[in-house]
């Protein structure tokens, strides 16, 4: 193996922005942002949109999209009119 062609890595904390589940992993990932763990320290601080505490796959709940179709969002705003009379 190479020497000194891979990246340090080093403890950083993922948060989950939709759960707020945060996660202490070692990565090279750099940030700018830091916050301070359970453990007293502080570590960089790197936001994510999903996560397994919040991707469907892991957590077994299914999220709707749309609770009705494009069909029936017409029909409720513009009732059930017919042209038959013009």
């Amino acid at each position: 193996m190479q020497q000194q062609i891979h990246p340090e890595s080093h403890y950083v904390i993922f948060r989950d922005t939709s759960s707020g589940a945060m996660f202490k992993v070692l990565s090279t990932c750099e940030s700018d942002q830091t916050i301070e763990w359970e453990d007293g320290n502080r570590y960089p601080l790197v936001n994510i949109e999903v996560s397994s505490a919040s991707h469907p796959a892991y957590t077994g709940i299914r999220r709707q999209a749309a609770s009705e179709g494009k069909v029936a969002r017409f029909k409720a705003r513009f009732g059930e009119r017919s042209l038959k009379g013009h």
